[in-house]
């Protein structure tokens, strides 16, 4: 495993769309341990391959309760009910929004071995899966943002 260097939001490879994964092998596994580890390192709860400039459909995302690998996810439900909160981004240190998102989500994907599954969150395991999703499709909090956040604020 190794640290990768995290892209910020002034990097142009950010908006832009991933690729879906199509090869299931040891090149996916070792870019989802650096995924991993680099997310722990930077001390966040999500990360998508994007953010270390590889444009491929793949995410990894712990919220406290151990590590979610997700290749090619598609939210295939999304609450009616939603919940505005403070959101923040590896790829734009310092900066945090109010955004609004669904507060509960169903998310098809395939695992690291190709296998497909099917996940359900809600609170901040939605928020994070929507959040990461969006990076696969080129799009950033702040877009989403009803407004960004002042220090004392957060």
């Amino acid at each position: 495993m190794a640290l990768r260097n995290i892209i910020t939001d002034k990097d142009p490879v950010l908006r832009k769309k991933s690729r879906v994964v199509t090869e299931f092998n040891e090149r996916l596994h070792t870019l989802l341990d650096d995924m991993a580890e680099t997310m722990y390192h930077a001390e966040g709860v999500g990360l998508a391959a994007p953010q270390v400039a590889v444009l491929r459909r793949a995410v990894v995302i712990d919220v406290g309760e151990g590590i979610i690998e997700l290749i090619n996810p598609k939210i295939v439900y999304e609450s009616a009910e939603t919940i505005e909160d403070s959101e923040g981004c590896l790829s734009s240190p310092g900066e945090y929004a109010m955004v609004k998102r669904p507060k509960k989500v169903t998310v098809k994907y395939q695992d690291r071995f190709g296998n497909h599954q099917e996940i359900t969150g809600e609170g901040l395991l939605a928020r994070a899966l929507c959040h990461e999703t969006d990076h696969l499709d080129g799009v950033i909090f702040k877009d989403l943002a009803e407004y960004m956040l002042e220090a004392e604020e957060r």
